[in-house]
């Protein structure tokens, strides 16, 4: 069976610690590196998600504007 055009999964096996591997295909298309930090999200019905590193970049440039602003509103 293909999968559709940009569609992917993968299987990883949890490890004594608590740790899984990332599929070697899984990293090269999602350009991950060693030492990268990855954003987990979680809900107890629909399971574990991990998005792409633009979404925790993105998430944290709202958060430094929304910052920047309640900055401006106190002074």
């Amino acid at each position: 069976m293909n999968a559709p055009a940009g569609k992917y999964a993968w299987t990883a096996t949890v490890g004594e610690k608590g740790q899984i591997v990332i599929p070697k295909q899984a990293r090269e298309i999602f350009d991950i590196k060693p030492g990268d930090t990855l954003l987990l999200l979680g809900d107890k019905q629909l399971g574990i998600a991990i998005p792409p590193k633009t979404a925790l970049e993105t998430l944290a440039a709202m958060a430094a504007k929304g910052f920047g602003q309640e900055e401006e509103k106190n002074e």
